[in-house]
């Protein structure tokens, strides 16, 4: 049996993974790269591998670096089923249409730029009809039930407490007379999150793959995430300026609701602050929790039969439909917060209300979740004074505000408790979905405690079970920091020879102070 890692690898978006067996051919998810140009260019590539050649896809959630490839996957010839739980069906429903529209709407709006300067033109990744089309192959799977796909392939679905639907996939695939059992944990939540269950305990396994967005972080200890939210709340409305939230649809937007549910039956909202969901996609996704309850947690449920009312919905709250509607929103100013997506600041009506707001120092900008290095929605957080927004520089005067405690990602604490339920000897940890940083440290300390292999893949390598058994426990990361020295020794030389011909031509090198600082970045790391 062979395992390949298509994306994901070594960044934190565009998940695809390829397992070939004797039988049959198929992957888990089917991700679209985010973030930065360099990766999101990668959508444009062909596949690796011919997709009339993969006979079924199975996905672990709904979030678009997870399925945002599903419908090109289908365009380009797979004829298969696409497996996944009934929510994530739902889900996909409306993210892949409203993907494929983003795609048409850049897209034509870059060629309206080629056109005029004689460049040619460029094609979206799918439209909307394409992902519509695609649903057609989608299948639903019950939770918690063990599941033939293919002869010697069964599958499990298991809660894995990250959105509405989310997955862990229990594998099991029988290899002559060997069965090998890999567990995809797909993103995994956190503990104790609102709406939602926690994360499925697994206790067995030979291989985990893994995700490690938080790897070499945790997430800051506070009282109450929905304290912190008033706290925001009252600050930005003294200052008499809107609060921007941008919000991934799916989530995301709803735990806002939810606290917000709460602050509110408290007493502790203003009733006179209007609350905007100006995303028709976060309005669908609702929609989509409101009719999901079985996949509530207690405290949810409990509210729907004790308060006869929902948890996601309050007086003051309006959903914003239309175009029309969401450009009335920034004519107002003050005494009113919008949540819009994306929650990247990559695409969507976000961008207008950042355009409007983010250069006024009486509003306020609050991020709630993950960030992709190179995205809109990082350069805010990392500080960048100037952004580029439609083509346009705008000042960033605005309050900048991040409560990480929103995320939906277990931390380095809530992924090494999730591995220390295991009961069995695990034969190996691949990590996937992360920065570098943060897969190194984890892999360090998962080897450290568990005493088990960690691999770290690049993208496109590929490992055959059966030749890894009898393979010595080396672990993989010992590679990576030889080729991180070498590459970080010869990054050193190179900065000392550029500043020696700085010294020796006396050139006024603007960027001088910045490459003393890399310099002593690097010789930190070779330390």
């Amino acid at each position: 049996m062979k395992l390949s890692f298509l994306g994901a690898a070594r960044t934190v978006t565009g998940s695809f993974f390829l397992i070939d067996t004797e039988s049959s051919r198929f992957a888990v998810d089917c991700g679209m790269f985010q973030g930065p140009r360099a990766l999101q260019e990668r959508n444009f590539n062909d596949f690796p591998i011919g997709a009339e050649t993969i006979d079924f896809v199975i996905l672990t959630h709904a979030h678009i670096d997870h399925i945002g490839m599903v419908p090109k996957l289908c365009k380009h010839g797979f004829k298969g089923k696409v497996y996944c739980s009934h929510a994530t069906e739902d889900l996909a429903g409306v993210l892949l249409p409203d993907s494929g529209h983003i795609q048409e709407f850049e897209i034509d709006r870059k060629n309206r730029k080629n056109k005029r300067a004689g460049k040619p033109l460029l094609e979206p990744i799918y439209t909307a009809d394409d992902a519509v089309q695609c649903l057609d192959q989608f299948r639903s799977l019950n939770m918690d039930e063990i599941i033939e796909l293919a002869p010697g392939v069964k599958i499990r679905l298991r809660n894995a407490g990250h959105i509405l639907g989310a997955c862990i996939v229990e594998l099991w695939v029988q290899e002559k007379e060997e069965q090998f059992k890999l567990v995809f944990t797909g993103d995994l939540g956190t503990q104790d999150q609102p709406i939602i269950k926690n994360p499925t305990i697994i206790e067995n396994a030979d291989y985990v793959i893994m995700e490690s967005t938080y790897g070499s972080r945790l997430h800051p200890e506070t009282s109450s995430r929905k304290e912190e939210l008033k706290k925001v709340i009252d600050r930005a409305m003294s200052k008499g300026g809107n609060l921007i939230i941008p919000a991934f649809a799916v989530e995301r937007t709803q735990d806002l609701l939810y606290d917000l549910y709460q602050l509110n039956d408290e007493g502790q909202l203003n009733p006179e602050i209007e609350i905007y969901i100006d995303s028709p996609l976060a309005i669908a996704a609702t929609r989509i929790f409101q009719k999901h309850v079985d996949l509530y947690d207690d405290d949810a449920r409990k509210i729907l039969e004790d308060d006869n009312s929902h948890p996601l919905m309050l007086d003051q709250l309006k959903f914003s439909h239309t175009h029309l509607e969401s450009m009335a929103l920034n004519c107002k100013l003050g005494n009113m917060i919008i949540i819009s997506a994306s929650g990247m600041c990559e695409a969507g009506r976000i961008k207008h209300h950042l355009k409007n707001n983010i250069w006024r120092p009486e509003a306020t900008v609050l991020f709630v979740g993950y960030q992709a290095k190179g995205t809109l929605g990082r350069k805010i957080l990392d500080g960048d004074k100037l952004v580029t927004i439609h083509g346009e520089k705008i000042a960033v005067n605005a309050d900048i505000v991040n409560i990480e405690s929103y995320s939906a990602h277990a931390d380095q604490q809530g992924l090494l408790d999730w591995l220390r339920h295991f009961k069995s000897d695990l034969r190996g940890v691949f990590l996937v979905h992360g920065e570098e940083e943060s897969q190194d440290i984890l892999g360090e300390l998962i080897q450290s405690e568990f005493n088990i292999p960690v691999y770290i893949p690049e993208l496109g390598d590929e490992f055959v079970l059966e030749e890894m058994k009898s393979t010595p426990r080396i672990h993989h990361l010992m590679d990576i920091r030889k080729d991180q020295a070498n590459r970080a020794e010869k990054a050193y030389l190179d900065l000392l020879l550029k500043l020696h011909d700085i010294y020796r031509d006396n050139i006024k090198d603007s960027n001088y102070v910045e490459i003393l600082r890399t310099v002593e970045k690097i010789q930190k790391s070779l330390e």
